[in-house]
C-alpha cells in the first residue's frame, strides 16, 4: 500500500516474495511452497499451517485457478491476527499443474494474496485480476529471467491502470 492507502501490487512485491522456480507436482505442495516464501510467518510454523488449511479449503470451495495458465490462491476470509497488512507471493511453474481452471489449462503463474481486512482483498484481487487480462502480461510473466523483472512487469501493467 502507498501512503494514500491505494494498494499497489508492485510495491508489495520483493525478491523474497517471488519464486520463479516452484517445483511441486500438485496444488498442495504449491501452495506450501508459496506460503514458505512469506518471511513475516517463516518463524511461525502454526501461523504457516493456519494460512495453508485456509488456503486448501479455499479451493476446495471453488478452484482459484482463473484460466489462461494462472491461479490466484487466497483464503476466502480475511486472516485477522496472521498479518498486519497485506502481501503478495508471486510464484512460477515451469510446466504448470493441474489447478482445476475453468479453461482445464495447468497453472503455471501463481499470485498468492493474503490482507488483514475484506476491503484490502477485494481492492488485490481486483488489481491482480485486471493486469493478469492482458496477454502481453503474462506473456512478461513467463518469460522474466528475475524477480526484478517480474516487478517490473507489474509496476508497468499498473501504471496504464
Amino acid at each position: 500500500m502507498n501512503n494514500t492507502g491505494r494498494i499497489v501490487l508492485s510495491e508489495m512485491l520483493s525478491p523474497g516474495t517471488i519464486n520463479l522456480r516452484l517445483d511441486g507436482k500438485q496444488r498442495d505442495e504449491v501452495l506450501a511452497e508459496l506460503v514458505g516464501q512469506i518471511r513475516e510467518i517463516a518463524t511461525q510454523p502454526q501461523a504457516r499451517q493456519t494460512l495453508l488449511n485456509a488456503l486448501q479449503e479455499r479451493e476446495q470451495l471453488h478452484s482459484t485457478g482463473i484460466g489462461d495458465g494462472v491461479a490466484l490462491p487466497h483464503a476466502r476470509n480475511a486472516l485477522v491476527g496472521l498479518v498486519d497488512h497485506p502481501i503478495l507471493v508471486f510464484g512460477r511453474h515451469e510446466t504448470g499443474i493441474p489447478y482445476g481452471a475453468i479453461d482445464g489449462a495447468p497453472a503455471k503463474l501463481f499470485f498468492l494474496l493474503i490482507a488483514p481486512t475484506v476491503t484490502q482483498h477485494l481492492s488485490m484481487l481486483a488489481r491482480i485480476s485486471r493486469i493478469l487480462r492482458d496477454p502481453k502480461v503474462r506473456k512478461s510473466l513467463l518469460a522474466a529471467d528475475t524477480s526484478e523483472k517480474v516487478i517490473g512487469t507489474v509496476r508497468d501493467a499498473e501504471s496504464k491502470m
